[in-house]
């Protein structure tokens, strides 16, 4: 299989697994959002270590602990993760899928924001024309709702944010994904332990439930390693076009299998944020061709 091939099936792979997700956390009910984080922290942990243990990787990533600037900075990602996972597993378990999967939408924006406000990049006229529009209906959206649509902001923020820290760093995902979860899996561990010596912890009431409680690990890692994977073979606008998979699969589910409620004017803002998505990819795919040429 060529280098192209694989890198297209590994983002496929991944963003059709993260498309997924509203599908499997509500499997994990009666847990509460706060348990399954939790358990989602660490045994994600436990699987990160098993495989950087098996590539014999284990002592150099946790050598990235002795450099305090870096060791701060996954600090900081492990918050903003958590914050994301929390916001996500509430408001897919609590019938907000649609707005979650606008959130995932709205993130490209944020990250373009980030670019200028924070790095100083120059936008371009149609990366301009894409904030207009998305604007738009997100006001459109707000009006709709009778208020900020929360659910979708603080899923763009937490995912942008952390993915803007992420690019400082400049490590892998395996790498960074173990970091994170080992700084922030001794409150959650702690947590856990509360919930058994309670007796109100799922873990251990029916087989079923606790091979899904301890699979979130390995359902957490997985899609990050394929999207890894699909990084370093494809151009980055590939990428950037392939994230549309995700949030179309969720929205897909919140409507025709969640059936969530969608009236016209939410339709209408919807509509907006996707003419505002399909002028930032015409972007990217121009852009990109430019690169090309000048390095033909």
């Amino acid at each position: 299989m060529s280098k192209n091939k694989s890198g297209l099936l590994f983002g496929v792979s991944a963003y059709t697994l993260w498309g997924l997700f509203p599908l499997y956390w509500p499997l994990l009910k009666p847990a509460t959002p706060l348990e399954i984080v939790s358990h989602r922290a660490v045994w994600t942990l436990v699987f990160c270590l098993i495989i950087l243990a098996i590539t014999r990787s284990l002592k150099a990533t946790l050598l990235t602990l002795k450099r305090p600037k870096v060791a701060s900075r996954l600090f900081l990602t492990s918050i903003l993760i958590s914050i994301n996972w929390l916001v996500y597993i509430w408001a897919t378990n609590n019938g907000h899928v649609v707005e979650a999967s606008l959130g995932y939408y709205i993130n490209p924006l944020v990250m373009i924001g980030f670019g200028v406000i924070l790095l100083k990049e120059r936008m371009r006229a149609l990366q301009w024309c894409s904030v207009g529009i998305a604007s738009v209906g997100v006001l459109v959206l707000t009006l709709n709702y009778g208020r900020l649509p929360w659910i979708a902001l603080a899923l763009a923020f937490s995912w942008g944010s952390y993915g803007f820290v992420k690019k400082q760093l400049g490590l892998g995902a395996l790498e960074g994904l173990t970091i994170e979860t080992l700084l922030a899996s001794l409150p959650y561990l702690l947590y856990l332990l509360y919930l058994g010596n309670k007796g109100t912890g799922q873990l251990g009431h029916g087989v079923g439930l606790s091979v899904l409680l301890i699979s979130a690990g390995a359902i957490t890692a997985i899609p990050l390693l394929l999207f890894n994977g699909s990084t370093t073979r494809l151009p980055l606008s590939t990428i950037g076009l392939m994230q549309f998979i995700t949030p179309t699969i969720q929205f897909s589910i919140g409507v025709w299998i969640l059936n969530e409620y969608m009236p016209n004017v939410r339709w209408v803002g919807f509509l907006i944020i996707w003419v505002a998505l399909v002028t930032l990819a015409v972007d990217l795919v121009k852009s990109s061709r430019a690169v090309d040429n000048s390095l033909t």
